[in-house]
C-alpha cells in the first residue's frame, strides 16, 4: 500500500514537473500610449488575465512582465478603452483609446453616483512583478465625507491698489489638494469646497523655469496676459525657482518614517498603501542615508532602530512587520519621533520626519492648536517635518495641513502607488530636501495701472506686511528644485471694479497722479526674501513687473497654469469665476501642454474632462 501511495506521488510530481517544463515563459516588455496624441501614459496596470499578477507603466510608459505563452495580457486604465492582447512575442507596444463614452455616461443622482466602477479601482488588487503591491481600491461609502475634516476658508477678494498697496504672504510648497480632489472625482464625487486650495492645485505640476545662475539659490520671473475668465483683467504671473540639485550631490539624509499604526489605518488604501510607499523611498537611499521606524497606536514605539540605507532589507523587513490596530496616540509618536531624530542628528544633512497618517489622533496631544504648539516648539531643532496623508471617509487634511505648515514642511496626499511614486523618488530632492527656508513674498502695486488686485489663494498663507522683514516669522520653505507658481488678477485703472469698490475717502487724499506715482512705468515690484538654510538671516532679492509685459506671447507653461487656476475656481463655485467654463479649462490646458514626460499634464485635462460631467 505504502509503495502504491509513492509511485502516485512520484507519477503526480513528474506530470507536474512536465507540465511546467513545457509551458514556455515569456518575458514581455513594451510601452503604452494615448492612441489620441502618442504620449506615454504613466501608472497604466498591466495583468494576466485569471491572476492577480500584474506591473504598472513607468515614467515613459514602459512596462515589464513575466508570463507563460499565450496568456491574456489587460492593459486598462482611467478614462481608456481596456484592451486584451494575447502574449505571443516579447515586444508588445499598446495604443489605449479615450474612453469618452464612459466619462459621459457618469452622472449624479443625489448623493450616490452611478458607473463609479467606470472611474475607480483600475489597480484593484494587482500583485505586481516588481516587488510592491498596490492595494485594492475600496468601495467608496459616500455617506462618510462628512467625516473627512477641511479647513474652512474664506476666499481672497480684490483689494484696491491706492488703499492696500501691499499683498504679502508665505510661498507654499503642499500639493495635497490636488491629489485629493482628483481622488474625488475619480470616484464620480464632487469636492468638499474647502478641499479645494487653488494654489495647491496649481503647484502639483512643475513648470519650466529658469533654474538661479548667481548667489541666489533662488530666481524669480514673472508674465503678464489677459485674464482667461475676464477679458477686461489682467493676470499676473509669479514663478519662484529653487536651485537644482543632482540626488547623488544632496547631503546625507536622517529620515524618522513616522507610522500611523492605529485601527483606522487598517484599510488597504491606508497602512498597505503607507507600506508600499516607504519602500519605493527606500530602494532609492543611499549608503549614507539612515532610516529610523516609529510607529504610534495606543502607545509609540520605535520599530526599528537608525540603520543605514545599504541594509535595505532589514528596513522593508520592518516595514512588512506592521499591522494596524488599536488607538491613536499621535502626539506621543511625534514627541518619540523628534527624539529619534534628534539622537542621530546629521549636522549639514537633511534631518527629517516623514509622517505617514490619516490625521486620525484621538489619546493624548490630539487638539490641532496642541499639535501645532508641539510642532512649533521642535521645529527649532533643525529638523523638518513631511507629511503625507492617505485615505478616504475619515481624512482629517485640516489638522495635517496645520502641522506641516508648522513643522517647515510640506504635505501630500497619497491616493495611489503612482502618487508615491511621484512625491517620494520622481521629487526627491524638491519634497525632501529644502535650500531656503522661511521663504516671503510681497508684491506693491502702482496705482497709476492698477484700480484693484486679488491674490489667487495663499488663503492659508497670508502675512501681515510688516512681516515681511520680520526675521522671527515663519514661512515656507523650498525644495531643490522646487517651482512655486502665484497669480494675481488685476483690474487696470480705467476699468470698474465691481467687486466692492469704495467712495474717495473725505479727510484724505485718495486720486493718484502721474507725480505721485513717479511717472513709473512699472506695473508691480515683487519682493522676495528667503533665509539660507544655515542662517537666521534674510535675504531680499526684487524683480520690476513692466505695465508693458501685457503685450508679449504667452507662454506654455502660463497657459496650463491659469487652466488649472480656472478649473479650481470652477470647482469651488467663486464668486470669481467671471465667464470661465471647463471647455476653456481643456482648451487652455492644451495650450499648455508643452513636453510632458510624466503625462500629469493630460491627465488633468481628462479630469476636467470628468468634472464637467459631474456639473450635469
Amino acid at each position: 500500500m505504502k509503495t502504491t501511495c509513492t509511485k502516485a506521488i512520484c507519477l503526480a510530481l513528474f506530470l507536474i514537473s512536465f507540465g511546467f517544463a513545457n509551458a514556455e515563459v515569456l518575458s514581455v516588455t513594451g510601452k503604452v500610449t494615448d492612441a489620441s496624441d502618442n504620449s506615454p501614459l504613466v501608472g497604466v496596470p498591466v495583468t494576466i488575465k485569471g491572476t492577480n499578477i500584474g506591473t504598472l507603466t513607468d515614467a515613459n510608459g514602459q512596462y515589464s512582465i513575466s508570463t507563460e505563452k499565450g496568456k491574456i495580457l489587460i492593459f486598462s486604465y482611467i478614462g481608456f478603452i481596456t484592451k486584451e492582447i494575447k502574449a505571443t512575442k516579447s515586444r508588445i507596444d499598446v495604443a489605449l483609446q479615450p474612453d469618452t463614452k464612459a466619462l459621459s455616461e457618469v452622472m449624479v443622482v443625489g448623493h450616490v453616483p452611478q458607473k463609479k466602477t467606470t472611474l475607480c479601482g483600475s489597480i484593484a488588487g494587482i500583485q505586481v512583478q516588481r516587488g510592491y503591491y498596490p492595494p485594492p481600491v475600496p468601495a467608496y461609502d459616500y455617506n462618510s465625507e462628512k467625516n473627512e475634516e477641511y479647513k474652512s476658508f474664506a476666499e481672497n477678494r480684490f483689494k484696491d491698489a491706492k488703499a492696500d498697496p501691499l499683498s504679502t504672504f508665505s510661498l507654499d510648497v503642499d500639493a495635497a489638494s490636488y491629489s485629493n480632489i482628483r481622488r474625488m472625482i475619480n470616484l464620480g464625487q464632487k469636492p468638499e469646497k474647502n478641499s479645494i486650495r487653488t494654489e495647491e492645485c496649481i503647484n502639483y505640476f512643475s513648470y519650466n523655469y529658469p533654474n538661479p545662475t548667481g548667489k541666489h539659490p533662488v530666481n524669480i520671473l514673472t508674465e503678464t496676459q489677459s485674464c482667461p475668465w475676464a477679458k477686461d483683467h489682467l493676470l499676473v504671473r509669479i514663478g519662484v525657482k529653487a536651485k537644482e540639485i543632482p540626488s547623488d550631490n544632496l547631503p546625507a539624509s536622517n529620515f524618522v518614517f513616522l507610522i500611523d499604526v492605529s485601527g483606522s489605518m487598517g484599510s488597504a488604501n491606508r497602512l498597505p498603501l503607507v507600506i508600499a510607499s516607504m519602500k519605493l523611498l527606500v530602494n532609492n537611499l543611499r549608503d549614507k542615508d539612515r532610516v529610523a521606524i516609529v510607529t504610534y497606536a495606543g502607545a509609540a514605539g520605535e520599530a526599528l532602530p537608525s540603520t543605514p540605507g545599504s541594509d535595505k532589507q532589514k528596513i522593508t523587513e520592518a516595514l512588512n512587520n506592521l499591522q494596524a490596530g488599536g488607538s491613536t496616540a499621535g502626539g506621543a509618536g511625534i514627541q518619540l519621533a523628534y527624539k529619534i531624530a534628534e539622537k542621530n542628528f546629521i549636522k549639514g544633512g537633511n534631518n527629517r520626519i516623514i509622517l505617514c497618517t490619516d490625521g486620525d489622533f484621538n489619546v493624548g496631544v490630539s487638539s490641532t492648536d496642541d499639535l501645532e504648539s508641539l510642532i512649533a516648539e521642535k521645529r527649532k531643532t533643525g529638523v523638518y517635518l513631511t507629511v503625507l496623508g492617505y485615505g478616504m471617509g475619515n481624512y482629517k487634511d485640516a489638522k495635517l495641513q496645520t502641522l506641516a505648515e508648522k513643522g517647515n514642511g510640506n504635505h501630500s496626499y497619497i491616493d495611489n502607488l503612482q502618487e508615491a511614486n511621484k512625491v517620494l523618488v520622481s521629487e526627491f530632492g524638491s519634497t525632501m530636501y529644502a535650500v531656503a527656508k522661511d521663504v516671503k513674498l510681497q508684491v506693491e502695486f502702482n496705482p497709476k495701472y492698477v484700480n484693484a488686485y486679488r491674490l489667487i489663494g495663499y488663503e492659508s498663507r497670508l502675512l501681515n506686511k510688516e512681516d515681511f522683514n520680520d526675521d522671527k516669522k515663519d514661512a515656507g520653505e523650498l525644495g531643490a528644485g522646487h517651482t512655486v507658481t502665484a497669480f494675481y488678477e488685476i483690474i487696470p485703472v480705467g476699468v470698474k471694479n465691481n467687486y466692492g469698490s469704495v467712495d474717495d475717502l473725505k479727510y484724505q487724499k485718495t486720486n493718484v497722479s502721474a507725480a505721485t506715482s513717479n511717472n513709473s512705468n512699472e506695473l508691480m515690484t515683487v519682493k522676495l526674501r528667503y533665509k539660507p538654510i544655515d542662517s537666521d538671516t534674510s535675504i531680499k532679492m526684487e524683480v520690476p513687473v513692466m505695465a508693458g509685459d501685457r503685450e508679449k506671447k504667452m507662454s506654455e507653461d502660463f497657459a496650463f497654469a491659469s487652466a488649472v487656476a480656472m478649473f479650481s475656481q470652477l470647482l469651488r463655485d467663486s464668486d470669481f469665476k467671471g465667464d470661465a467654463t471647463y471647455d476653456k479649462v481643456v482648451e487652455l490646458a492644451r495650450k499648455g501642454l508643452g513636453n510632458d514626460p510624466q503625462g500629469y499634464r493630460r491627465e488633468f485635462i481628462r479630469l476636467a474632462e470628468a468634472a464637467k460631467q459631474l456639473e450635469k
